[in-house]
């Protein structure tokens, strides 16, 4: 069963550019890793600032093992000069109501 990660970011006001680029440079590994099924980012109409990333995995397994890597060898280091603060991460299922 699929399941879907929403990651909230909030990016520096003077950064918003270089922030997404570097969000975007990120997401190409993403992609890629062995289970996700996709992945889009939506950008706040009331604050260019505040983007979400809404990622979609075939398991919790599959995220489970994304997420270490991330927490490891493929930390995003790169996006962390643009954030204002501590990204938000809600991993969850779609339930059928």
């Amino acid at each position: 069963m699929s399941i879907t990660a929403l990651l909230e970011v909030q990016l520096k006001p003077d950064a918003v550019d270089d922030g997404i680029a570097a969000l975007n440079a990120i997401l190409v590994d993403t992609r890629a890793f062995d289970g996700n099924e996709g992945v889009v980012v939506i950008q706040d109409k009331d604050d260019p600032a505040r983007l979400v990333a809404v990622e979609t995995w075939e398991s919790l397994e599959a995220d489970a093992k994304y997420r270490e890597w991330r927490a490891g060898e493929g930390a995003p280091t790169s996006l962390v000069p643009f954030l204002a603060g501590a990204p938000k991460l809600t991993v969850g299922r779609q339930l059928d109501v």
